[in-house]
């Protein structure tokens, strides 16, 4: 099914049925994000989401970005031992270990990135593996016809890792360059969908 009509008469990719998918949808998928402190905000949350709904982590955002200091990489990257107890106590958040470390180790290597190679780092390295724009672009017929991964999430995967960040595969950095606009899935009869 290449896109569904919602109650409001607006027809969508499938997956986003209900007012909070839709919501996410039609403002924030797909949309061009720049920024370093946005770009690791969908990056951190991406990899909360690994193996979990999507939904989960939009009903939890307002919670995550309170308990990740707004996803401030310089605040997140003080986080120490006591605060990661403190994350895996709060009921509003995802509690797994492995991803609240990776997160602040994220945000670790954002910083050191940063300091490196100045402010937009991490937002010129994510960027500079959008693929190169097709002359026409055609959008999806359907959910079927979007890969979890491509060559471009494969590669943007490994540079990540190589700046130290973890949780960083290539599905869940296709995901993020769906989100953050590298790349749109929109399917056809979408109202999103680039014509």
């Amino acid at each position: 099914m290449s896109a569904v009509t919602g109650p409001d008469g607006r027809a969508r990719c499938a997956w986003a049925a209900g007012e909070l998918y839709a919501a996410y949808h039609d403002d924030e998928w797909g949309v061009p994000l720049h920024g370093d402190r946005a770009l690791y905000e969908k990056l951190t949350l991406e990899g909360f989401q690994s193996g979990l709904s999507w939904i989960v982590v939009l009903r939890k955002r307002a919670a995550f970005r309170d308990a990740f200091a707004r996803f401030e990489p310089d605040a997140v990257a003080a986080f120490d031992g006591d605060d990661v107890e403190r994350l895996l106590a709060d009921a509003g958040i995802i509690r797994n270990r492995q991803k609240i470390e990776a997160a602040i180790g994220n945000a670790r290597a954002v910083v050191a990135l940063r300091e490196r190679d100045g402010d937009g780092a991490l937002d010129r390295l994510v960027w500079s593996f959008q693929p190169a724009a097709q002359a026409e672009h055609v959008p999806p017929e359907d959910a079927g016809d979007i890969p979890a991964t491509t060559s471009a999430s494969r590669a943007l995967a490994r540079a990540l890792k190589r700046e130290g960040l973890r949780f960083v595969g290539p599905t869940t950095v296709y995901a993020l360059m769906q989100s953050a606009g590298l790349v749109d899935d929109h399917v056809a009869g979408c109202w999103r969908a680039e014509r």
